[in-house]
């Protein structure tokens, strides 16, 4: 089987040559595998080509041979095979294998809620005994007897005096902490320190990374019968520059859909990822970018928000098969993205994918300058060091905005343009990621964010604090909050806490204004907008405000710009 696993993983990306794909299907599908590598190699390579099918034969048999994968997982269990290649997170989520890890609280109750037969606690090998002794009493009458003076206590035991069913462990926890006085925060903060893992039995129904899928109709699917995109077919500028695409705003309860999808597809990943823990299903758009490509765009729920930059996230739907996510962390016009295409697609049409989400959010958000993070292309990143993820950028249009970095840059492609062999070393690519790259679409303001980090913001208000209010943050609020709302005419709505606490961050922003004072009454008014619209149902308004105001961009620009070198 390893052979024709070989060919058939070299055959998938390859323009296929008459219908040669089905057929090493057919033949592959007939072998059993070896082990449970052999099995994920089968996997993966059906799964991407259930994403890209070459033809419609190609996408029935991947579907047909996807089917049988509880039946092979089951095979390999019963022959007591070695499983943990299923674990890897990678790969995990395959039709008829479990997942043992740590999530946060939310998540947890979540999955407890979304699957409450195939959830439960995982105590084999549990070495928390201490973190039991803090909690377990609190539920427990006269486990303090033991718990505060012997040392083995039997906790487990204590545990199944009051829940014998162990399925029902996690369920008795998490209704125990919900009758504990306190906030969801606190609850969380307990439940966490417990560091208890679950175990997920992903099962054979829909959701495992091998039947997961969107809707889509099958008129709608996108056949491959050329080669793929490759990153020398894309263009950023003509992309931006391109008619504006056909998004469309869903109604709630779609939007509650997808976010479920996109929870479901992170969490059989071993991840968990905020903006779709707490994204706001009003919020959600979506757009048939082409391809049998949908993106959707997802913000974040009121009162989950950033205290300054705005929260969205992006999923990806290829052919109705999940195959990436997006971060875009939009602030005035500036927006830091991150990209994540799951590693069984990236071998698939990653820059023309990037290209249109960046059209996306171009055209819904407002923005023009797009950052990427230095982990993103390799810092601290051994994963992005090793795909070469700064030349992928640097080939889109993106630049440095570090000096050192472009003139090291500089050297390196006068060496390529002078030996189409050379290749940039590990250690080279290491020096070339120090710095953000920036790629800007209006040039009248191209560099006005080369210098900014929202981090000097911050440490610039830590100082303010230090400096005036001895350290001490709530005197500082409430000093910025009476500044600003006299300067600007602004008061919270009575009984808002969320208004409240989004007013008092961005009031320590503007007390760091010298002249707040001073701006015109129309600049004041536009500012309290900007203020009141960052509570909003949504926070594109905050953005789309924030971009028409010059004045308070340049001032924010000044605060989280480092001086020039």
């Amino acid at each position: 089987m390893g052979a024709l696993l070989s060919r058939l993983e070299e055959a998938k990306t390859r323009r296929p040559d008459g219908g040669e794909t089905a057929r090493l299907l057919r033949s592959v599908g007939g072998r059993v595998a070896a082990d449970a590598r052999e099995l994920v190699r089968l996997h993966e390579a059906l799964l991407f080509l259930r994403a890209y099918p070459h033809d419609r034969r190609v996408l029935a048999e991947t579907e047909r041979l996807l089917s049988t994968f509880p039946a092979r997982v089951a095979r390999l269990a019963r022959k007591g095979a070695d499983l943990s290649a299923f674990d890897d997170p990678e790969v995990s989520g395959i039709a008829g294998s479990k997942i043992t890890t740590t999530y946060s609280y939310d998540v947890v109750r979540w999955l407890a809620r979304r699957f409450p037969r195939t959830v439960r606690l995982d105590w084999e090998d549990y070495a928390g005994a201490d973190r039991l002794r803090a909690l377990f009493p609190r539920f427990l009458p006269l486990l303090e007897e033991e718990a505060l003076e012997d040392a083995n206590v039997p906790y487990l035991e204590w545990l199944r005096a009051v829940e014998p069913d162990p399925r029902r462990d996690l369920h008795w926890l998490l209704a125990a902490l919900e009758r504990l006085p306190g906030n969801r925060d606190e609850r969380a903060e307990r439940f966490e320190a417990l560091v208890v893992p679950i175990v997920w039995d992903v099962g054979y129904g829909r959701v495992n990374r091998t039947r997961l899928r969107g809707k889509i109709r099958p008129s709608e699917t996108f056949f491959h019968p050329e080669p793929f995109l490759s990153r020398r077919d894309v263009s950023l500028a003509r992309e931006l520059a391109s008619p504006a695409l056909p998004v469309r705003r869903l109604p709630r309860a779609e939007g509650a859909a997808f976010l479920e999808l996109a929870r479901e597809s992170t969490a059989l990943r071993y991840r968990e990822y905020y903006n779709f823990t707490y994204g706001n299903p009003a919020s959600v758009r979506s757009a048939k970018v082409g391809r049998g490509v949908e993106i959707f765009l997802v913000g974040l729920e009121r009162g989950r928000r950033l205290p300054l930059r705005a929260g969205f996230a992006a999923f990806v739907l290829k052919n109705g098969v999940p195959i990436g996510y997006f971060e875009g962390l939009p602030f005035f016009d500036r927006i830091e993205v991150g990209f994540n295409m799951y590693y069984t697609f990236r071998e698939g049409e990653s820059a023309w994918i990037f290209s249109k989400f960046l059209h996306m959010v171009r055209q819904v958000l407002g923005v023009t300058s797009f950052s990427i993070d230095p982990y993103q292309i390799g810092l601290d990143n051994e994963e992005g060091i090793a795909s070469g993820a700064f030349w992928f950028y640097r080939k889109l249009g993106f630049r440095p905005t570090d000096r050192g970095v472009a003139r090291l840059l500089e050297r390196e492609e006068r060496a390529i343009a002078a030996d189409s062999r050379h290749r940039s070393t590990p250690e080279v690519l290491r020096r070339l990621v120090r710095g953000s790259l920036l790629y800007d679409v209006d040039p009248a303001r191209a560099g006005d964010w080369d210098r900014f980090h929202v981090r000097r913001i911050g440490l610039a208000v830590q100082r303010r604090m230090r400096q005036r209010f001895g350290g001490d943050p709530l005197r500082a609020r409430r000093d910025a909050a009476r500044r600003v709302a006299r300067a600007l005419g602004i008061r919270p709505k009575a009984g808002d806490a969320v208004a409240r606490e989004t007013f008092e961050d961005l009031a320590l922003v503007l007390a760091l204004v010298p002249d707040l004072g001073r701006w015109s009454a129309a600049e004041k008014e536009a500012a309290a907008r900007i203020v009141r619209a960052k509570s909003g149902a949504e926070e594109i308004p905050y953005l789309r405000l924030s971009q028409e105001h010059e004045r308070l961009r340049r001032a924010v620009i000044r605060l989280g710009s480092s001086p020039r070198a």
